[in-house]
């Protein structure tokens, strides 16, 4: 009898032990990104003559929100198709060159986690938004796993915090800004509702134009879990989740909604990204 309560005993600590290991791995992973690899070989791409083109990035290596990317890519493609746009889409960071980056006239980062770009990279991206390029970014491209400082600071303008996780999905109303952005606005209605993983930022995003935002006081956004217990917070009554920035000369646009693929059913947000697409190859 003492073997077995022994065994049993040391079988549970090696599953408690496994448990935690796989629980700090899957931590680390989210905050950080890996493994982490930079592809730098320049890619064969045959750019249409004057016509507008779109660099889609779908590159992971932090948590990826797989269904959401996957679902996303197809409509995309009929976005340009439709409007008679050059979309390339890839996860290979060999793209961020110069000679080939300037040939676009927006790069969307569709849902991009980790560390995504080695230096020379990242140089380029922020010199082609600098001069008048437009970077848009949706839901996970706006985490704390990317680890740049100029990054974060011209795509959200805010530190990203946490998810509500009491419960994670939400289903609020969206509510559009009085002073938006008319391309970024057109055809949207004043406010629809939808469910969503709600990011909550430690501040207001900098030196932004809001497009769309939620009543934070009507949902629930504490993150609180395990051994986190500083996540329960929001963002307050004005809880922004679409904005607009001006960098240098260019620009940049995010929305923190795009969590699961059934946002991609809703067209009103399907519209929002659309108008994101049209407002960047304005600019």
């Amino acid at each position: 009898m003492k073997k077995f309560f022994k065994i049993v005993g040391w079988t549970l600590l090696v599953l408690i032990v496994f448990l935690f290991g796989a629980a700090s791995l899957f931590m680390y992973k989210v905050k950080n990104g890996f493994p982490v690899s930079y592809e730098t070989e320049k890619p064969t791409i045959s750019f249409p003559d004057s016509t507008p083109a779109i660099l889609v990035f779908s590159k992971t290596t932090g948590f990826r929100h797989a269904e959401s990317i996957e679902t996303a890519k197809p409509i995309f493609i009929e976005i340009a198709k439709k409007r008679g746009w050059f979309l390339y889409e890839t996860e290979e960071g060999g793209v961020f060159n110069a000679e080939q980056l300037a040939k676009f006239d927006v790069v969307l980062f569709n849902n991009t986690t980790g560390r995504l770009l080695d230096e020379s990279q990242q140089a380029t991206l922020q010199s082609y938004v600098e001069q008048g390029g437009t970077l848009l970014g949706i839901h996970g491209a706006g985490d704390n796993s990317h680890h740049w400082p100029w990054y974060e600071a011209n795509l959200m303008g805010a530190e990203f915090s946490h998810h509500p996780l009491a419960p994670q999905f939400q289903t609020t109303s969206v509510i559009r800004d009085a002073d938006a952005d008319s391309t970024l606005a057109q055809g949207l209605p004043n406010q629809w509702t939808s469910s969503d993983e709600w990011y909550v930022f430690y501040k207001q995003p900098t030196d932004a134009k809001i497009l769309f935002h939620i009543q934070g006081d009507k949902i629930l956004p504490s993150g609180n879990m395990l051994w986190m217990k500083d996540k329960n917070f929001g963002m307050g009554k004005f809880h922004p989740v679409a904005w607009q920035k001006t960098v240098g000369k260019g620009r940049s646009f995010y929305t923190s909604m795009g969590h699961s693929k059934d946002v991609w059913g809703h067209p009103e947000f399907v519209r929002m990204i659309e108008n994101a697409m049209e407002w960047g190859i304005k600019n």
